[in-house]
Formats: C-alpha cells, sequence, structure tokens
C-alpha cells in the first residue's frame, strides 16, 4: 500500500502479485486480488482479478468478508460498464446498493457509497439513450 501512495505502481504490483502468490487462504486471495485489479493495464483482466476476488470472497464461508462485499459488486461493475457489458453492471451495482447499509460511516465508507451511486447513474443514463 504505501508503494502504490507513493506512486511506485510497478513495485505495487509486483508485492500484490506476491501477497497473492504467498496466500493461504480465501481470505487472503481475496484481499490480494482485489489490489491486483487495481493495476491492470486491461478491463478484461481488471475484470478477471475482480471477479477473484469475488469468488474467494464467497468460500471464505464467514463474516470477514461481509464489509467488503459493497466494494467488490461495485468493482464488479465498474468492469462490466467499462466492458460495455451495462446489463451485468446493473446486476452488480444493485447488488453492491442492496449490501451498502454493512459499511460503517467513514471515508471509505462514503467513497464506496458515493461509487455505488455514481455507477447507478451513469448506467441509467446510458440506458436512456
Amino acid at each position: 500500500m504505501q508503494r502504490e501512495q507513493e506512486g511506485r505502481y510497478e513495485e505495487a504490483l509486483r508485492l500484490f502479485m506476491l501477497a497473492w502468490d504467498q496466500s493461504t487462504d480465501a481470505f487472503e486471495r481475496t484481499i490480494a486480488a482485489h489490489y491486483v485489479a487495481r493495476h491492470q493495464t486491461s478491463h478484461e483482466r481488471t475484470l478477471h482479478w475482480n471477479q477473484e476476488s469475488l469468488i474467494n470472497a464467497d468460500a471464505v464461508g464467514d463474516g470477514r468478508v461481509e464489509q467488503f462485499y459493497p466494494s467488490l459488486y461495485l468493482n464488479m461493475g465498474k468492469s462490466h460498464e467499462d466492458l460495455g457489458n451495462l446489463k451485468d453492471a446493473k446486476i452488480f451495482y444493485t447488488l453492491a446498493a442492496e449490501r451498502i447499509g454493512c459499511l460503517p460511516e467513514s471515508p471509505l465508507g462514503d467513497m464506496v457509497r458515493r461509487g455505488v451511486r455514481n455507477g447507478m447513474q451513469r448506467i441509467a443514463n446510458c440506458s436512456e439513450k
């Protein structure tokens, strides 16, 4: 995370991939894949890593990932939107909106709520055209 904050994105990606490679369970893979997705150079690869994160979150089987779901669904929605898959984008933005209540009032929670609201608005605007 520090490398990412410093703008050293290639090094950040290398470290996130190392975390993925060394992950020992679905919880660790959920987090690693989430960060790997942020540093992809194509929408297809971003979708792939967002899917990996969601698949692994579903495999955790306990409440440790409950607050991740709004963000994971938001990322899936944005990936589909970027690829022009507006029907799938709407599905994931809707799932994110349904889970948003579990987020605490915080800067991160506010960012996810804004992202979901903005995504839903973009999809609504696209479908009207």
